[in-house]
């Protein structure tokens, strides 16, 4: 089950504040001049640089990490204070394993000891602040974990996989807690870069919603957003839940032969492998979804697979379908964990709001939500589907 979950983003630095920005329904983007370019992204708010710079100042060592390290250690915080977990810093705790996530890892000091190295000026710090596995280390490092630290990239499915780890970890017997989910800080010009010469970044920043996902534009409307999100995670038998209680129930993944620069085909194979996959493991007369999240990066090829996906798995009983990309643009490696704190909002709240602006799908709102699918799918043709059930 879920004992926590930590965020932060460009929609609020908690659970509380991150609720305010959906219920507004207000994006989050500001326009950056990049290359001589208007581009839109998604960066953390004042109260976010606020958050991470107090962050910074408890610790000498924090100075030197990378920003996306920084954010997975403030939201792993919060989701151990939320479960209880966050004890003396003297005390290991050996049942407690971590896994964070990242698509792009540090990237942004990547590109400042790259600059440094150009300059014959490198620093001694340049290899371990920049190693995929200084996330999961310096997060494990924060709340006292001693248990397994484990640190990936799965491209944009990265934060479901990660959670999938833990779940699977958890049934194994092989930890009792787990703090599992994704961060990413993408927001720098050689990462900006990249996405434009993939030709999908979003030209629509005169725009409120630079981000459209399964708009009617007919553009690609991709834009880059920055944020973390941790889950606590910890086995419970069905005796011990009680009312209210999110849990997990089924991880599903997908898999299709790359044939194409992302590795996404036109029908979603991979998508409609994970939906399967996680639905199969559902009792047969249970296998009802009241609303899926999806991946919707806000382009035109991937925005389509997955729906088309959607359409294949569920035929004529399709549910409700929400995104949150429009608010907070594409986090990359984060997204996945950034939409399982909005599913646990729609669970919480139990009102699905439809974005203002034009969408090629229904807009009517949903209430009484009890189960929900995630989706994530990333580079590389893989796809994962994790489900929740508000007990």
């Amino acid at each position: 089950m879920i004992r926590g979950c930590g965020v932060i983003s460009p929609l609020g630095t908690d659970e509380q504040s991150a609720a305010q920005a959906y219920l507004s329904g207000r994006p989050s983007f500001s326009i950056w001049q990049h290359q001589g370019q208007a581009t839109p992204v998604a960066a953390l708010s004042a109260a976010g640089e606020a958050a991470l710079q107090k962050l910074q100042a408890e610790n000498p060592s924090y100075r030197q990490l990378d920003r996306s390290v920084l954010m997975a250690i403030y939201a792993a915080r919060q989701a151990a204070e939320q479960a209880g977990w966050f004890n003396a810093p003297s005390v290991l705790q050996p049942d407690l394993a971590v896994n964070i996530g990242s698509s792009r890892g540090a990237t942004g000091l990547f590109e400042q000891h790259f600059e440094a190295f150009q300059q014959q000026r490198l620093s001694a710090s340049s290899s371990p602040t920049t190693t995929l596995g200084n996330l999961s280390s310096w997060v494990g490092h924060a709340v006292n974990a001693g248990g397994a630290q484990i640190s990936h990239s799965i491209t944009c499915s990265t934060a479901l996989m990660a959670v999938a780890n833990g779940v699977a970890w958890l049934r194994a017997g092989m930890a009792n807690r787990f703090l599992a989910g994704g961060t990413e800080a993408p927001l720098t010009d050689f990462t900006i870069a990249q996405m434009k010469a993939i030709g999908i970044y979003s030209s629509m920043h005169d725009q409120p919603f630079p981000c459209q996902p399964y708009g009617t534009s007919g553009e690609n409307t991709f834009a880059l957003g920055e944020g973390a999100a941790v889950l606590a995670l910890e086995k419970a038998a069905a005796s011990q839940l009680i009312q209210g209680d999110v849990v997990i129930e089924a991880v599903g993944f997908g898999f299709e032969p790359i044939k194409s620069k992302t590795g996404i085909s036109a029908e979603g194979l991979n998508f409609q492998q994970s939906m399967q996959h996680a639905l199969a493991q559902l009792p047969r007369h249970q296998q009802t979804i009241d609303a899926i999240i999806t991946h919707s990066p806000g382009t035109r090829a991937g925005d389509m697979a997955e729906l088309s996906a959607i359409k294949a798995t569920f035929r004529s009983k399709l549910p409700a379908i929400t995104t949150n990309k429009h608010l907070l643009g594409h986090t990359l490696g984060a997204s996945g964990a950034l939409n399982l704190q909005y599913a646990l909002y729609l669970l919480d709240q139990q009102q699905i709001t439809p974005p203002n602006y034009p969408l090629l799908l229904p807009t009517s709102s949903l209430t009484g939500m009890q189960r929900l699918m995630i989706n994530a799918a990333g580079f590389g043709g893989n796809a994962a589907s994790i489900i929740l059930r508000l007990v």
